[in-house]
């Protein structure tokens, strides 16, 4: 893959991406990458920035991470909290369906 192309597509759960592919997917510097991970906002914090994988669920979140930064200005534990809680909504509303209870 040249350093330049933007990678597009539709990742799967058991196709992972290293650090600098996900900063390609998004259109970062791979530094943001690496501030979020150390930040523990996004992939494992756990694991040494070289060695990072991530998943589909991780490159959607660095997307929802970098817009609202964008956006909003935010910076990014404040929008990690965001899309957190934004996703227990989602949960608890698909949760409201399955039991047959219309969210209001």
């Amino acid at each position: 893959m040249f350093a330049n192309q933007i990678v597009t597509g539709v990742l799967i759960d058991d196709v992972a991406l290293d650090m600098d592919e996900l900063a390609r997917a998004c259109r970062v510097e791979p530094d943001w990458v690496v501030r979020h991970v150390q930040a523990g906002v996004l992939g494992e914090a756990a694991l040494q920035t070289a060695a990072l994988r991530f998943r589909s669920s991780d490159l959607a979140r660095a997307r929802r991470l970098l817009e609202l930064e964008r956006h909003f200005d935010a910076d990014e534990e404040l929008a990690a909290l965001v899309i957190d809680l934004a996703d227990e909504v989602r949960r608890l509303r698909a949760r409201l369906h399955a039991l047959g209870i219309r969210d209001t």
